[in-house]
């Protein structure tokens, strides 16, 4: 789950790390306002959406009075922003944060990830603030120094000074860094984080050490035990078909394809995805089901994945463990009659009571498509999306 930077800002104020003063606007008078109360010279007008790359794409202007804050904040507001992270659609600005300006000395970048290879929680750092830690990444790798972090212990204060020397935050600067860092670590841990990004972290003419932006996304099996943090929740920043399926515990993504997929599993959701592209076609979603799909929640994945105008046929790969193909089967049947579904549909079926869904299949008298394997399938999908 994502979150805007303002309420990012908002959850690290409570554990001590420390942000600029900040207030949120949903009109233009709303801006106005939060800039008369912040008092400071210079007033920093952000738009805030689910993405990153506002900068660039025109949504964060730095302004010297009232009347550019009134100018700027009516010509963000209701625009619509196209980043690298918005795809070609963009998305529209409805809320702005409204900042204090602050003298920046030096911008760096801290960010925590879990680390796969590790199974452990690293802090990474650079001194390249700004700048997408990716293009670091490419560019100049020598630059991105990582502490990896036990569990047991945590993040302890020598790591973080290491990274603070590593990344040549000066010595003026560095008991407020390390604190910084601890903070940030306490947060990633408690709230359930999958990212926690500052970029960038600055430094002030005043003595700061401050998340000029922050990013925060959290694991959606936490949120059960994180009520505060699903209060935070932007519907209007989520697909539609995405918000449908999280109520029926469907694990769903829209991609720009034009073939729809519906499997069980993420392994093989992904593999699934793969194949399709391997013989020339686009996926139009990750859909996974799940182990314990009922014929009701196969209708509702059917009808998400129809409401996508781009999808032109469906592709069915269900490997049937705890999932019984019987029931996959009959869900497949039940939500084709119900859809009254008229574009191409391939069944791939495997596993558990695989005879008994196949000959559901073929006894339902309706124009589905078996395959023998998933690349069957994804080769027979292709083709009659092509051809229709």
């Amino acid at each position: 789950m994502n979150i805007h930077e303002y309420q990012g800002k908002e959850i690290l104020r409570k554990y001590g790390v420390a942000v600029p003063n900040g207030k949120v606007a949903f009109t233009v008078e709303e801006a106005v306002k939060a800039s008369e109360e912040l008092g400071t010279d210079i007033s920093v007008v952000k738009a805030q959406i689910h993405a990153g790359g506002r900068g660039k794409a025109g949504g964060v202007k730095i302004a010297k009075n009232i009347e550019e804050v009134r100018t700027y904040a009516d010509e963000i507001l209701g625009k619509t922003l196209v980043t690298h992270q918005t795809g070609p659609e963009g998305k529209e600005v409805k809320r702005l944060l409204i900042e204090e300006g602050c003298d920046i000395k030096q911008e760096y970048y801290i960010g925590l990830v879990l680390d796969r290879a590790t199974s452990r929680v690293t802090m990474m750092a650079s001194e390249e603030g700004g700048t997408e830690i990716e293009e670091v990444a490419a560019e100049t790798p020598e630059k991105i120094f990582k502490e990896v972090i036990d569990p047991i212990t945590g993040l302890l204060p020598y790591q973080a000074r290491r990274l603070a020397f590593n990344i040549n935050i000066p010595e003026e600067y560095l008991s407020k860094a390390v604190k910084f860092m601890m903070g940030l670590y306490q947060v990633f841990v408690e709230k359930d984080c999958s990212i926690a990004e500052i970029n960038p972290l600055v430094t002030t003419g005043d003595g700061e050490v401050l998340a000029l932006d922050a990013k925060l996304n959290f694991d959606d099996n936490a949120l059960f035990r994180q009520k505060d943090i699903v209060e935070y929740r932007d519907l209007e920043e989520e697909d539609e078909k995405e918000i449908e399926a999280s109520k029926y515990d469907l694990s769903y993504i829209a991609l720009d394809g034009n073939i729809g997929c519906m499997v069980n599993g993420a392994g093989l959701a992904m593999a699934t995805m793969d194949i399709i592209k391997h013989y020339n076609g686009d996926p139009a979603n990750f859909l996974d089901v799940g182990g314990g799909a009922t014929a009701e929640k196969v209708t509702e994945a059917f009808k998400i994945i129809l409401s996508d105008k781009n999808v032109k046929g469906i592709f069915v790969n269900i490997f049937g463990g705890i999932m019984k193909c019987d029931v996959i089967a009959e869900g497949v049947v039940q939500a084709t009659k119900e859809v009254g579904l008229t574009i191409p549909l391939v069944v791939r079926l495997e596993g558990t009571n695989v005879d008994a869904g196949k000959k559901i299949l073929a006894d339902s008298g309706l124009n589905i498509t078996p395959a023998e394997s998933m690349a069957d399938g994804a080769e027979q999908i292709v083709a009659l999306v092509n051809e229709a």
